[in-house]
């Protein structure tokens, strides 16, 4: 059975190859369990910073709440991602972060993260990929809505999350887990539920996509990929991390 911190290892190494000890750290982290009823608030906006969710199982997202009630999410916590790291430095939350599906935490406190990247220099190099990774992927989205057509915008968000996944050993063949409906893929593409749904049935029609039954199978990746103009650069996923030789790394 795989412990808590299995995903995230596999997500930061990725970014930053890490030994016994830094992995045995997060291990031991990653106790304080808590699960989450679907479409449920891990936290709002304005509530205090308390530490960092580490998603272990199911799906939520970053949302901002306009004052008549829309709503924008603006990106996907996948297990084996942290929700996030800046928030220790913050005192108070600027989004909110809401569960998509039933949804189990490990909850790091502020102090436990200012300490394992105070200990343990690799993890802060980790963390700090996570952060620049996730800054990355908020760019991409901003792009998405902000230019590409619907169609596109719907591909390219179905390749990105298949993408994450497979990374950390969460797919099947050509298929994943997507615990979304349509108003929340609207939400996230900055579209009517409407047109999400015409959308998602013209890519069925065309033989790219098939969404049913809170899951995603993608018929034909590399057509998938050309319409939404998909390129997993921005994902950092190659271990292209620029090297740093110092004493403190090696003593690692």
């Amino acid at each position: 059975m795989e412990s808590n911190a299995a995903r995230l290892i596999r997500k930061l190494e990725h970014g930053v190859p890490l030994g016994h000890e830094e992995k045995r750290a997060l291990e031991e982290a990653c106790t304080s369990v808590q699960r989450f009823a679907a479409r449920d608030d891990l936290v709002k906006e304005g509530d205090p910073t308390q530490g960092v969710n580490l998603i272990l199982d199911g799906y939520a997202c970053r949302y901002k709440l306009l004052s008549d009630g829309r709503r924008q999410i603006v990106g996907y916590f996948l297990p084996g991602d942290m929700c996030d790291v800046r928030v220790c430095i913050l005192k108070r939350m600027d989004h909110s972060i809401g569960t998509l599906s039933v949804v189990k935490t490990a909850v790091l406190s502020r102090e436990h993260v200012l300490f394992l990247m105070e200990r343990y220099p690799r993890l802060a190099r980790a963390f700090w990929w996570a952060t620049l990774v996730e800054e990355s992927i908020t760019r991409e989205w901003v792009v998405n809505v902000g230019h590409r057509t619907a169609f596109e915008r719907a591909a390219h968000l179905f390749c990105e999350v298949f993408a994450r996944l497979q990374s950390v050993g969460l797919t099947t063949g050509n298929s994943c887990e997507l615990p979304v409906t349509q108003t929340e893929l609207a939400d996230a593409l900055a579209l009517s539920a409407v047109h999400v749904n015409r959308v998602l049935m013209e890519m069925r029609h065309t033989g790219l996509v098939t969404f049913r039954a809170q899951r995603l199978t993608i018929h034909d990746h590399d057509a998938l990929r050309s319409v939404g103009g998909f390129n997993s650069g921005y994902l950092h996923l190659d271990g292209s991390l620029a090297p740093v030789h110092s004493e403190l790394e090696s003593a690692g």
